[in-house]
């Protein structure tokens, strides 16, 4: 599969945990749209090539497929955010960002673009970082929280599924293959975000095995002399 990394063999490396699972459905935004935001907790999920059984997206132009089959968030970030924000607080639960699975031991220094994980039964592969929306702003009635998440870098990431399986709350988080050690999400959140990198840097990610095509083409594009890009309606909605 053009741009997916082959796993090599290895012995496993436990790097985290399960903490919860969870699933959703879209329900409405105040004022515009929808969202699964606000995800709640399952006892198990199944998951396959295009994501979870039973799970659904508010808007699949961006959310969902097989490169973003699940998302993961380290339950560690929902205390930054309860202190950063002592007034919403008591929002800031496991499911909140709208993840499928709430892990503890790891984030998004720890993990790398490509790395391949055993979850329970299920063989995952991490795609790509998240591109925070509007939203969040909307779901969690701050229209600076899409702004707030990018700048912390706390955004967790995506899974793509090699292997169908089953995983449960206090399943472990095992890694089997890590073809880019030096490409962590942070990192590429940062080359994303920040335009944190060199030409050698934008050759390379455009490149990137394990890294979703939308990101590659996006580092493609930034070799062009041309290019521009306008993240403010990402970040601040329709009007």
């Amino acid at each position: 599969m053009p741009g997916h990394a082959t796993p090599a063999t290895r012995a496993p490396t436990h790097l985290g945990v399960v903490e919860r699972v969870l699933s959703g459905t879209p329900r409405p935004l105040p004022g515009r749209g929808s969202s699964s935001l606000g995800r709640t907790e399952v006892d198990a999920i199944d998951v396959g090539a295009l994501g979870v059984a039973g799970d659904d997206f508010g808007d699949r132009t961006h959310h969902g497929g097989s490169e973003k089959a699940l998302h993961q968030y380290p339950a560690e970030h929902l205390l930054r955010w309860r202190e950063a924000l002592p007034d919403q607080a008591a929002r800031f639960l496991a499911g909140a960002f709208g993840e499928n699975l709430s892990s503890r031991g790891l984030d998004e220094h720890g993990l790398c673009i490509g790395d391949t994980l055993r979850i329970g039964s299920a063989t995952l592969q991490v795609s790509q970082g998240r591109q925070p929306c509007w939203k969040l702003g909307a779901h969690f009635g701050r229209d600076d929280l899409a702004s707030l998440a990018q700048a912390s870098g706390r955004l967790g990431w995506y899974l793509r599924t090699l292997e169908p399986g089953r995983i449960r709350a206090a399943d472990a988080i095992e890694l089997l293959a890590r073809p880019n050690p030096g490409w962590s999400v942070a990192r590429v959140h940062r080359a994303v975000f920040e335009r944190q990198h060199t030409a050698s840097d934008l050759l390379t990610l455009a490149e990137l095995p394990g890294l979703s095509p939308r990101w590659r083409a996006l580092f493609a594009r930034r070799l062009l002399p041309e290019h521009e890009e306008d993240t403010t309606a990402r970040l601040t909605g329709p009007p």
